[in-house]
């Protein structure tokens, strides 16, 4: 199954306050394994980015300025989702964000019911507990060494660990080629292995019968009567 995990920086936290999206990374997602197809963008938003957000991301203005509007991306973004499932984390945060530039674009919205929220995976699996990224990346001893910053590509690559841990971990995405899961499924075949039939020497079976005369009715004594005679020999 293929599914995309995803994530934006932005200008702000609410679109219909005229904020904008200014960075979109995603990943491909194949059976829970990473394929290494990613996409990753910086738009230009059209607008001065407020302090406030540039702490979180690190996105100037100066940055950004050469870097494409949405709108003449849009379709090479959508043609990377295609329909599949969307991940993210506080996942209507992003589905906003990108419905109001595909809107502005003049392009359909995506459905919400493609999001995966893996906040909500969280909260349901981990009740209690802290959600955020940072926190399930601790959790499940994901490296986070080289998020120093908030950036949608470390983000999503984060994530997407993040996200097979909670849907139930790498095994998840171990895949065997037919012929090893039937060869698995299969029954073992029963071994038959040649009876080995060891003689007792003389001086063994001697020494033996002496012990069981030193014994009131031995249970022994019955097991020898039924020996067969190949159970005695020279050694």
């Amino acid at each position: 199954m293929r599914e995309i995990v995803l994530d934006t920086e932005t200008t702000g936290l609410d679109p219909s306050d005229g904020h904008r999206m200014v960075e979109l990374a995603a990943v491909e997602l194949c059976n829970r394994v990473l394929t290494g197809r990613r996409l990753h963008l910086y738009f230009n938003p059209g607008r001065p980015m407020p302090a406030e957000a540039q702490k979180v991301h690190g996105l100037t203005d100066a940055f950004l300025a050469d870097k494409p509007a949405f709108a003449e991306v849009a379709a090479e973004i959508l043609a990377f989702l295609s329909d599949s499932p969307i991940i993210a984390h506080n996942a209507r945060f992003d589905w906003r964000f990108l419905n109001a530039e595909l809107e502005l674009a003049g392009l359909s919205p995506i459905a919400e019911e493609r999001l995966v929220d893996t906040l909500d995976l969280a909260r349901a699996r981990l009740p209690g507990a802290k959600h955020s990224l940072d926190a399930l990346c601790q959790r499940f001893g994901i490296d986070l060494s080289r998020r120093v910053q908030h950036g949608a590509m470390i983000d999503t690559e984060l994530l997407a660990s993040v996200y097979v841990e909670l849907t139930g971990g790498r095994q998840m995405g171990l895949e065997l080629g037919h012929g090893l899961v039937e060869a698995a499924a299969a029954p073992m075949p029963r071994r038959s292995w040649p009876v080995r039939v060891f003689a007792l020497a003389p001086e063994e079976l001697a020494a033996h019968r002496a012990f069981l005369a030193g014994m009131a009715n031995p249970l022994w004594a019955k097991l020898e009567a039924a020996m067969p005679d190949a159970c005695v020999g020279e050694g």
